[in-house]
């Protein structure tokens, strides 16, 4: 573990090198010329040889961030009290001779990414610490020189290969292998970014990537590239989501051990104090008594707070994190919203996972019907372009974008549900610091999005300290907006 005031120490006085195994060059050669999915064999999406703009890897370090939380948060059957940053250093070098440095940064989330009731906090937390070594080590072992959206395609299989070989009991999920390697694939593409004074969600179009579209998603893709998918500067502002967490207090009556630390503690404190505009409300998922007497609640103390604020539209989305048995629990909770509470059916624009995230298992669990009535979208489903897919087919109506999934991923996968004309939104699991930078950017330069989860503010504003001067807009909410529009800098914007 390195730490950031090293970094540059590190890099002059050399590290050690890491030979690129057969494995790791083979995925790389099989990069050039393997064909999209969905494609005839033998049929690559469209290339343009070399790119003078690749890059290759000098070196790169990490180092890990722990906080504790002010209180806790429960999402689904989760209740977190604690976070640790994977914070990824990386160099990289173009054929002249230049060089960058990129830094990438992402909560290790494994509560979420990895639920494993036989599993420890400590033991799926260690475990990703072990897999993180394992991916920094095929990291700086990529051959040659490529874009950063080659590299992860190569590395992608490598780096699942790894995590199957870490015993802990469960196998660890690809999801979760997606959380850890993201802070590597971000540091890579920040990096890109500053070489070439070029924003990292612009540093992946046409003047940059060697292969259109078809080579990273599908045939109907082909002779497409990512710059009609990715707005060319961020917008000004978007509105942040509140997280409404299955513990957190309502009202004054509820807190039954006052934190006492400046902050807000209730929700209608918290609605003046930040100005919230939106709502994300955390739902049980087996309790359908609860869920919707839990709407009814936050919708009218909302209605109480914003009325005398003097605002009349604001907004719910409602996550059940995969807990909903079935569809038929889906459509049961949005009847009694509905019948008990018009009003707040109405400001609700999406409900999020309802079912388990294995939808390959659950093929007859269909959303058809729910989506007709609200958007659905997937989020801890969504770990590919084939479960992007799979979701579409069983009547899914969105996705939920996370960079914890990896700016590569995100980039790609934010181009299919356009195309597919799916409903999107951006969520940040927690992110404080650069994580929650990365996200933002993500929400603001991805066409119709315009919102995003932001609740590290909430539960661990600790691991903010030193960002809110640096970047007030997005760490100091008044009004329910971020202020994105710096977020136009090079790379990932956040150093």
């Amino acid at each position: 573990m390195i730490s950031r005031r090293t970094f540059d120490g590190l890099l002059g006085a050399g590290l050690p090198v890491f030979e690129a195994g057969p494995a790791i060059v083979a995925q790389a050669a099989a990069s050039e010329a393997s064909r999209a999915p969905g494609t005839k064999p033998g049929a690559p999406g469209i290339g343009k040889g070399p790119r003078s703009t690749d890059v290759k890897i000098e070196e790169l370090v990490y180092e890990y961030e722990a906080h504790r939380y002010r209180a806790p948060y429960k999402f689904g059957a989760a209740i977190v009290d604690r976070t640790t940053l994977l914070n990824v250093y990386c160099t990289v070098s173009n054929r002249a001779g230049k060089w960058a440095q990129g830094y990438g940064s992402m909560v290790m989330g494994n509560m979420w990414s990895w639920p494993a009731p036989g599993l420890s906090y400590d033991a799926t937390l260690n475990a990703m610490k072990l897999l993180a070594d394992k991916l920094a080590k095929l990291t700086r072992a990529y051959p040659g020189y490529a874009h950063p959206l080659d590299m992860n395609r190569a590395l992608e299989p490598e780096y699942l290969k790894a995590a199957a070989e870490i015993k802990v009991g469960d196998p660890v999920p690809k999801l979760c292998t997606l959380v850890t390697a993201s802070p590597f694939d971000s540091a890579i593409h920040d990096a890109f970014g500053k070489l070439y004074a070029v924003n990292a969600f612009n540093g992946s179009g046409k003047e940059f990537v060697k292969y259109d579209l078809s080579h990273y998603l599908n045939k109907d893709f082909r002779g497409e590239y990512l710059d009609p998918y990715v707005l060319p500067k961020p917008v000004e502002k978007i509105t942040i989501y509140h997280s409404v967490g299955g513990l957190d207090p309502l009202t004054a009556a509820e807190v039954q051990k006052p934190i006492a630390d400046g902050l807000p503690e209730i929700l209608a404190d918290w609605i003046r104090y930040n100005g919230i505009r939106a709502l994300k409300i955390k739902l049980a998922g087996n309790n359908l008594a609860w869920d919707v007497d839990r709407v009814v609640s936050i919708d009218r103390i909302a209605e109480e707070t914003q009325t005398a604020r003097g605002l009349k539209d604001w907004m719910y989305c409602v996550d059940f994190n995969e807990r909903c048995p079935n569809v038929q629990y889906v459509l049961e909770f949005i009847h009694q919203v509905k019948e008990k509470t018009p009003r707040a059916f109405a400001r609700i624009t999406y409900l999020e996972q309802p079912t388990a995230r294995d939808l390959a298992k659950d093929r007859a669990n269909v959303m058809f019907e729910a989506a007709k009535l609200k958007p659905v979208v997937i989020d801890e489903s969504l770990t590919g372009l084939d479960m992007l897919l799979l979701a579409r087919d069983m009547g899914y109506s969105g996705i939920a974008m996370k960079a914890c999934k990896g700016q590569s991923q995100s980039l790609l996968l934010a181009a299919a549900a356009q195309k597919y004309k799916m409903f999107r939104c951006v969520q940040d699991l927690t992110c404080p610091g650069a994580s929650l930078i990365h996200s933002a950017g993500l929400a603001s330069h991805v066409p119709g999005t315009g919102t995003i989860e932001s609740n590290g503010r909430q539960y661990v504003p600790a691991a903010n300290q030193g960002w809110e001067d640096r970047f007030p807009g997005i760490f100091k909410v008044k009004d329910g907006y971020m202020r994105t529009y710096t977020l136009n800098r090079p790379g990932l914007a956040a150093v």
